[in-house]
Parts: structure tokens; sequence; C-alpha cells
């Protein structure tokens, strides 16, 4: 699998709308862990790493950041998340990193494992090795 955008239910009423998910119908593993991150100070970057088994859906709840993929060739692909009824799906040994914050953000991480230290990988070129 690939990084892909995952649009989720939006239902829309005049007293505010409301999206859901729920495995399996939106998302594609059981949900083992879910955290946040928010008050990113300007021009930080978040993440830097992959993890080997893990599976995660990032969500912008509110403002926007983008996020970064980068390819074991080192190109990169760049997704902007600025709205709370979509995520973007990073399926094992995806490297990422999350940039560009806006004043409020607040990232929804939803994960498919509960944390284990030893499933990140944190060098890039460990993660580069994973493919030869």
């Amino acid at each position: 699998m690939k990084p892909e955008i995952i649009d989720f239910p939006k239902i829309q009423d005049p007293r505010g709308n409301l999206t859901f998910m729920q495995y399996s119908s939106q998302i594609p593993f059981e949900i083992q862990r879910t955290f946040w991150t928010y008050d990113v100070p300007g021009g930080e970057i978040r993440g830097g790493h992959a993890y080997h088994q893990q599976e995660e859906i990032l969500i912008a709840l509110s403002g926007s950041f983008d996020v970064i993929i980068t390819k074991e060739d080192g190109t990169t692909e760049k997704f902007s998340l600025n709205r709370s009824y979509y995520g973007l799906y990073l399926p094992a040994k995806t490297w990422r990193h999350i940039e560009n914050f806006s004043t409020n953000a607040l990232a929804l991480h939803i994960s498919s494992k509960k944390y284990f230290k030893e499933d990140y990988i944190r060098d890039f070129e460990d993660f580069k090795n994973l493919f030869k």
C-alpha cells in the first residue's frame, strides 16, 4: 500500500457538521492508540521517522499542516491537510515528517499499534536499507 487521502463521511446540518470514522468501513486497521500534536511553534518540524509495523492516519482537526513523505530513493511527496473530514493514511515503512503548522493547528494521529519504541525507524539510512 502507499500513502493516500481517506475521505470520511461528512453529515451536513445547519446546526453544525459531523464526521466519523469506524473500523473497517473508513479505516483499514483496528485502532490501538491515538494521540495529538498541538502548540507547535512556528517553523518547527515533527516526525522524521518511519515505523516497521505501525500504520497511521493523520487528520488536521483544526488549522493546517503539510506531511512530507520521503521515499527510499530520496524523492518526496507533499500532502497538505487542512480539513477535518479527511485524513492521510500512512502504511508501515513510510518515512514522514510534518511541517508548516498553522497557528492553532491540531493534528490527530490514529495508530494501529500501541507505543513500542523498537518499532520506530529514526535513521534515514536504516530506512533505505530496508528496501535493498
